[in-house]
């Protein structure tokens, strides 16, 4: 008789302390689902707003029903129980080093800073835990646009042109700030926090007095600030990208975000606010294109595992460039990055799946090299 092989404990984190802790969640529903129990067991781990690990029976719902509250969600959190976890016992209080030993395997879900940007990564990095998705190098790179951008453009790839404005810069000499940007940049304007995702704290200024407004509200998020060209007739493609040492990337989507001017925080996650056309109707050899770029992207930043790749095309022009890089796009089922590639043949459950495999496939890759001389 054939021994049963024994299943495989994943650690799904999400929440975070991030402006996306609430798209997090949003994620994490659909990561939880998909996940096969003949196959896996499963350990949900939830970090509040305050940074505080929340392990319970079910601490997607406890941090669900608290989104938006001014109160912690640790405060609701069961303090002195301990909870069965792929038949090992896990209690509250232990340390977040230790509850994750617990797994073979990790998949964060967490967007944004404090999770996306290689921190989470690098926690695992250090307990020795695979995980899904880009490294602690790539995955701080992708966060900040202001260093993607750098690293895109020695790389040979088209961005457009921008500026970097440090938020002290900003606050100690804003007409000087913006002097130098109008001295270099032609309105219109996107105005973007350097670190953080989902369009947050992203405007477009027309004016030199929106453009202060749109500072001021980036400065909220981030102390880099990137000012950005807006490109004319601008159409927004997206390709994902699946993989680690030979990557392969999917035909392209394109967001149409419906009565927003771009494709804004309310766009991505209002129901109606947008409509995603997969495939994108642009001709094959733009397709073509596109998928070339987004791998070429990913390699330049050293990516593994996933990433959905951002494209502003011209449509008068035909001129493209890449926008930016997201190592831990949205993840519900009906995001942009699990629906490309379903449209590719590979369903929600089996991509969740095969980024499993991915990870451990890293691993094992990361576990040949020497740490000792």
């Amino acid at each position: 008789m054939t021994q049963r092989r024994e299943k495989v404990c994943v650690a799904v984190i999400f929440g975070g302390r991030s402006g996306e802790h609430e798209v997090s969640l949003l994620s994490a529903r659909g990561v939880l689902g998909a996940l096969d129990r003949e196959r896996f067991d499963v350990l949900p781990v939830g970090i509040t707003l305050d940074g505080e690990w929340l392990i319970g029976d079910d601490p997607l719902a406890a941090l669900e029903a608290l989104a938006g509250h001014a109160t912690s969600p640790a405060r609701a959190a069961p303090a002195d129980s301990a909870h069965v976890v792929a038949g090992a016992l896990v209690s509250p209080a232990e340390p977040p080093g230790e509850l994750l030993r617990r797994a073979d395997v990790a998949f964060p879900v967490l967007h944004g800073p404090y999770g996306e940007d290689g921190t989470i990564q690098g926690l695992l990095e250090m307990i020795g835990l695979p995980y899904v998705g880009c490294g602690v190098a790539a995955s701080a790179v992708a966060m900040d646009k202001a260093l993607s951008k750098a690293i895109f453009r020695a790389a040979g790839l088209p961005v457009v042109p921008y500026l970097v404005v440090l938020r002290g810069e900003w606050r100690a000499a804003p007409e000087q700030t913006v002097e130098h940007i109008e001295n270099h940049l032609a309105y219109p304007l996107f105005v973007k926090p350097a670190n953080l995702g989902s369009s947050v704290g992203v405007s477009k200024a027309r004016t030199r007095d929106e453009l202060a407004a749109a500072l001021d509200l980036a400065a909220q998020f981030d102390r880099k600030l990137i000012v950005e060209q807006a490109v004319e007739h601008v159409r927004e493609l997206e390709v994902s990208v699946l993989g680690n040492d030979t990557p392969r990337a999917s035909l392209p989507g394109e967001v149409r975000p419906r009565g927003h001017e771009f494709y804004s925080y309310e766009a991505k996650y209002t129901e109606g606010g947008s409509d995603l056309l997969i495939p994108a109707p642009v001709p094959d050899d733009l397709a073509r294109t596109l998928k070339r770029m987004a791998v070429a992207a990913f390699r330049a930043i050293d990516g593994s595992g996933m990433a959905r790749v951002d494209f502003l095309m011209n449509d008068a022009t035909g001129e493209v460039y890449i926008n930016e890089i997201n190592t831990i796009p949205g993840f519900t089922p009906f995001s942009m990055y699990p629906k490309l590639w379903e449209a590719e043949g590979l369903t929600y459950r089996e991509l969740v799946e095969e980024l499993i495999r991915l990870a451990l496939e890293r691993a094992a890759d990361v576990a040949q090299n020497r740490v000792r001389r």
